[in-house]
Parts: C-alpha cells; sequence; structure tokens
C-alpha cells in the first residue's frame, strides 16, 4: 500500500466515525483504514489526536481533521457526485445548523436514553421526551420529498442518519411502533442502501506498527 495514502482511525459502531466513512465512501477517497479500540487507544491515535476520539483524519502531508463534520466536509470538497453539499431546499448553511441542533440538543438525549443507569430519573425522562420532540420533528421535515432538504440526499441526511440509527436500536420494538413513518422510511432506505453496507463492513483491530485495510468504496447509490 502506497504510504502517501491518509489514515482514518475509526470505530466501526461510533456515529461520528460511521458519517465520516460515508462521506469519504461517498466521494471515493481512498484511506488507510485503522480500526481502533476506543478502551485501549493506541498511541499513534493519541499523537495524532490527544483528545483520543474518533474519527482522526491525518491527510498524506501530516494535516489532522478530527472532527467528523470536518472530515465530511473534507471528502465532500474534494468530490462530491451527488452534490450532498448542494440540496435541492435550503442551503449549506440550513444544513449546518441543523446538524449543530443534532450534535448538541439531540446527542445529549441520545446518550441519556442509550445509558439510563448513569442519570437521575428526572434527567432520563427529560431525555427521553426532548428525543421525541426532535424526532417527530424531523419526521415533519421529511414528510414532503424524503429528504431533509429536498428531492435527494444530502449532508444533512447523512449525518444525522448514524444517530438516529443509534436511538432505534435502543428498543427497536418500540421504535417500530413510533408515529414517524416518513422518519422510519427515510432510516430503513438508507440501512438498506448499498453505501451503508459498504461503509459497516467488519474490519480486524488494527495492530500498531501494522498496515491498516484499504478503505475505498466503489461508486454506489447513497439513498
Amino acid at each position: 500500500m502506497s504510504t502517501t495514502l491518509p489514515v482514518l482511525y475509526s470505530f466501526r459502531r461510533c456515529p461520528y466515525a460511521i458519517r465520516a466513512r460515508l462521506a469519504l465512501a461517498h466521494a471515493g477517497l481512498a484511506c488507510e483504514l485503522r480500526e481502533v479500540n476506543l478502551r485501549a487507544k493506541p498511541q499513534a491515535l493519541l499523537d495524532a489526536s490527544p483528545k483520543g476520539t474518533v474519527p482522526v483524519l491525518v491527510l498524506a502531508d501530516g494535516t489532522v481533521i478530527d472532527q467528523s463534520l470536518e472530515v465530511m466536509l473534507h471528502a465532500l470538497r474534494s468530490n462530491d457526485p451527488d452534490a450532498w453539499l448542494a440540496p435541492t431546499a435550503g442551503s449549506l448553511d440550513d444544513m449546518l445548523e441543523l446538524i449543530g441542533r443534532n450534535d448538541d440538543f439531540f446527542k445529549q438525549a441520545l446518550d441519556r436514553c442509550k445509558y439510563p443507569e448513569r442519570y437521575s430519573a428526572e434527567e432520563v425522562n427529560q431525555a427521553q421526551a426532548d428525543a421525541i420532540t426532535w424526532l417527530a420533528a424531523l419526521d415533519d421535515q421529511l414528510a414532503d420529498t424524503g429528504y431533509l432538504f429536498g428531492l435527494n440526499p444530502s449532508l444533512a441526511d447523512m449525518a444525522l442518519r448514524p444517530f438516529v440509527r443509534q436511538f432505534a436500536r435502543i428498543d427497536e420494538a418500540q421504535w417500530a411502533e413510533q408515529p414517524w413513518p416518513h422518519l422510519q422510511d427515510w432510516l430503513q432506505r438508507w440501512i438498506d442502501s448499498a453505501l451503508f453496507a459498504e461503509v459497516m463492513e467488519t474490519y480486524p483491530g488494527w495492530v500498531a506498527g501494522t498496515t491498516g485495510p484499504l478503505f475505498s468504496a466503489a461508486s454506489v447509490e447513497s439513498d
């Protein structure tokens, strides 16, 4: 493998890492993938980004991008074949605003719903109410076109879906009973897509001193 390839430190189930891989695969940007154990973080990851979270993308020139949204923007500004950055409704700024609220408001609620034992009953009840409010609003936003910003998948769809998927997996039977048909369909179409299958492939854990596998998706429908 060429030593000029970027290196992506990732963790398969992390929603931040998932959305980074989505954008890299969509853009067709090949990289060396290093699947890490977040309970035993490799020194190379910490050297690249001391905060020790994934994803971390180390470019061939040594530049480090350690925020998932910035990885997405880097990839899509290099190549955006389905115009994720140019939705048919709204603007990039509109999408970034929604993503920011997801990463703040909804992510906090999601964590408290997912790990209720770590929080008080009052905090969990509020988180459940906040999550329902957020997800119902997304369902409304999807009603007309099936996507968050117009007729086609966009940056916002791909940045939010991994987090909605996490919520759905907390209690799949309860998820199926929710009155959010547009949201449920939007999530399932993505889970059934070729792009999702590409980015959720299982890789062995990276061992320091070795070269990780090539991560490079073929051109596939993103939905």
